[in-house]
């Protein structure tokens, strides 16, 4: 019976995933990373062991959704606010590779996730903007997009930093450094066209509480991870000629990429107290909220990795003041997390809506 039971909440959670939970490896991989760079070992590898962890237990839940709900996954693919959460399987397969090379010096199961990586970022990207586009009938802006949009720039600048990373283990460093920099001009390309409109969806249509959601912290992730990826290449430039000649472009683009991250924040903090506090929207445990979690994380890594490249000591201060507000928040969403999974599958099931 309980078996039964078990093997039940397991198909409910399958059936109910949000497209988006692959966030958690994301950030809990920028964490786990940052406080590598700082010198925090012992929690460092923790959190490496518990991203390995989560990795396999979504990737399985997700597999089994694949296999025995196969039209909530086309549903979801074709919705436009839920559809682009399937890019941080993307980005957390890459994030979680970094994570190994970095944090834990595994370079041989990085280059697999790698790999898996490309795959899975070539399938999903076509996938999401081809069923979009042909979508017979599309909603409006004010429902149709939100912050999760610009993971699709997240997840190519996962895909470059990780490449970029793993460049000196592989037998053609040149190749593989002039991949991870296109995929980094295609992140790029990607969030210079998708904020445009959420700029445009924030400051023209009417927004409630309701509707601004973590996702939009993405506003601030998808430029910071792509400050990382512009450090990581820079750091690459002994490698390629390539990036050697461009090396005043990429100072110049990384530290514009970086400002940019750098002056969503106060906005962002500014419009979740007006959430939270002036318009009463109740602060519960939903998945979305590893999307906040994600780009504190990551903007303490980038800053902190552009600081030590460009040898900029203020940016270093930055950063570490970052890392416990990044811990902290990562805690907050952990444990509203573990509370909402022992509350059963019915809360659980109903915060992935």
């Amino acid at each position: 019976m309980r078996a039964r039971r078990a093997g039940a909440r397991i198909l409910a959670i399958a059936e109910n995933l949000y497209p988006g939970y692959f966030a958690l490896v994301m950030a809990t991989g920028a964490l786990s990373i940052a406080l590598h760079l700082h010198g925090y070992e012992t929690p460092a590898r923790a959190l490496l062991a518990l991203n390995v962890v989560a990795y396999a237990a979504l990737a399985a839940l997700l597999l089994l959704r694949l296999l025995r709900f196969p039209r909530r996954v086309a549903a979801d693919m074709t919705d436009h606010a839920r559809a682009p959460g399937f890019f941080t399987v993307v980005a957390g397969t890459c994030v979680l590779g970094t994570n190994l090379a970095v944090t834990g010096g595994l370079a041989g199961p990085a280059m697999v996730l790698w790999e898996i990586g490309i795959a899975l970022g070539v399938v999903v990207m076509y996938s999401f903007f081809f069923a979009i586009v042909t979508r017979p009938q599309k909603p409006n802006l004010e429902s149709g997009i939100n912050g999760a949009w610009l993971i699709a720039a997240v997840a190519a600048q996962s895909v470059a930093i990780l490449g970029a990373v793993l460049a000196p283990n592989v037998a053609r460093p040149d190749d593989a450094l002039l991949f991870s920099l296109v995929m980094y001009m295609i992140g790029a390309m990607l969030y210079l066209s998708i904020i445009t409109l959420i700029f445009y969806r924030l400051t023209f249509v009417h927004l409630t509480g309701e509707m601004f959601g973590p996702p939009y912290w993405i506003n601030m992730g998808a430029v910071a991870i792509t400050t990382l990826a512009g450090a990581t290449l820079i750091s690459r430039a002994p490698y390629s000629s390539l990036i050697g000649t461009l090396l005043p472009f990429l100072d110049g683009f990384t530290i514009f990429f970086w400002a940019a991250a750098s002056w969503w924040i106060p906005l962002l903090f500014i419009l979740m107290i007006w959430r939270h506090g002036l318009m009463r929207y109740p602060f519960r445990y939903e998945p979305q909220y590893w999307s906040m979690a994600f780009p504190l994380a990551m903007y303490t890594t980038g800053t902190l990795r552009l600081a030590d490249e460009l040898h900029i000591p203020p940016l270093a201060e930055i950063s570490h003041g970052f890392l416990w507000l990044a811990a902290l928040v990562w805690l907050i969403v952990f444990v509203g997390m573990i509370r909402s999974f022992l509350a059963g599958p019915r809360q659980s099931a109903a915060s992935n809506i």
